[in-house]
């Protein structure tokens, strides 16, 4: 359902998440959020690491923000993304050192083997029940800050999976959608409450797609229950991996799996682009479908702050074959907690909106104000 992006044109959004302020030192620690929030330090740190986040991207000109992924706690390369979930949901009994799906990849003196080592994989002894996600006080709580629409993002079931050692259910399936059954009913209490944007991120589909023993019509129908009967507009981010900033699938496309992906009930599909210098933009472009489509146009990977111009130059392409009303831009991924500074991630947030504007300029549309680059408010010039 189309809603809050149906009369934008060329509207910017990042994925989600921005490096926290120094200052940002508390955590949830597996408490529920709402609990937390009755803990006078970890309040004021939360709401003010929200209120920063909100600064920047509007400062940056976005036209649709985030909470940053603040509720993640403040641990290696990336971890709350999954435990945020895993660590409130029951059925769970003890850990395993080695995640089973990377462990065969991997090898000691990589920096994967580490976070693999840091995450502590979870055993599932019972079914899995839900727990206190609370994902609507946190969309709430950020929205109150901002008259922009704030886009609330969260893992795709099928992504969160693969960090669980299953002791308890006999098939994939039925542990694939008994988890699909729990974001659900989270993702109606949300969109009930008016959050305009769900954004289930990471369905494996485009990543999974070389493994013959993967069935993407199971990922697919794992992601259609997941957003089933949630009326708000849904967007389903994908990218090749962001673990401390880490690509998985470096020389990786999106072709194989072009046509699974488009079987999802999503109003956007996000791609990453910047990478690999738009290269699969022809084949999203053939895609027969009335979705509109996410261009990362800003790295999550490299320091070095992209430039208007080369952002602009990736949009033209990205017009090439996506007409400019299904046309969104964002970046390829979230910019971690990690591996980016959050000065740098604030300017690939301007360079971001910077460069859509010198398009949206050739296309006679309006441009969005960049407070951070108006030389009336440097105070660094020359006279």
């Amino acid at each position: 359902m189309i809603g809050a992006t149906k009369d934008m044109l060329l509207p910017t959004a990042i994925v989600g998440s921005i490096p926290r302020p120094s200052w940002y030192t508390d955590s949830l620690h597996g408490r529920p959020f709402k609990q937390a929030l009755s803990d006078r330090g970890f309040r004021e740190q939360y709401m003010d690491a929200v209120g920063a986040y909100i600064h920047d991207q509007s400062s940056a000109g976005l036209d649709i923000v985030t909470d940053g992924d603040a509720r993640f706690d403040n641990d290696v390369g990336g971890r709350g993304w999954f435990f945020y979930p895993l660590e409130r949901l029951g059925g769970f009994g003890g850990t395993n050192d080695l995640i089973e799906r990377w462990a065969s990849l991997l090898q000691p003196g990589k920096i994967l083997w580490e976070l693999m080592e840091a995450y502590q994989q979870p055993t599932l002894v019972e079914k899995v029940t839900p727990g206190p996600w609370h994902y609507t006080a946190i969309w709430q709580i950020t929205q109150r800050l901002t008259d922009k629409p704030v886009k609330f993002g969260a893992i795709s079931v099928d992504s969160l999976s693969h960090m669980i050692r299953d002791e308890a259910y006999d098939t994939y399936r039925d542990l694939l959608l008994d988890l699909a059954d729990i974001a659900n009913r989270e993702y109606r209490q949300l969109a009930e409450a008016g959050c305009p944007i769900i954004q289930i991120e990471e369905p494996l589909h485009h990543i999974m797609a070389s493994d013959a023993d993967t069935d993407l019509d199971l990922l697919t129908e794992a992601f259609n229950c997941q957003v089933e009967g949630v009326n708000t507009e849904i967007w389903a981010h994908t990218c090749w991996g962001n673990p401390a900033q880490q690509s998985t699938g470096v020389d990786a496309s999106y072709e194989p799996a072009l046509e699974a992906m488009f079987e999802m009930n999503a109003d956007v599909i996000t791609f990453e682009c910047a990478s690999h210098g738009g290269s699969d933009l022809p084949a999203i472009g053939r895609m027969r479908s009335d979705k509109k489509i996410g261009v990362g146009v800003i790295s999550h990977l490299r320091t070095q702050v992209e430039s208007a111009e080369d952002v602009a130059g990736l949009i033209r392409k990205a017009l090439e074959h996506i007409p400019v009303e299904r046309l969104i831009i964002t970046t390829d991924c979230g910019f971690g907690r990690e591996g980016l500074s959050r000065r740098i991630a604030y300017y690939k947030m301007v360079a971001l909106v910077q460069g859509t504007n010198i398009v949206r300029r050739e296309l006679g549309l309006p441009t969005a104000e960049v407070r951070a680059a108006d030389p009336r408010l440097a105070f660094g010039r020359i006279d």
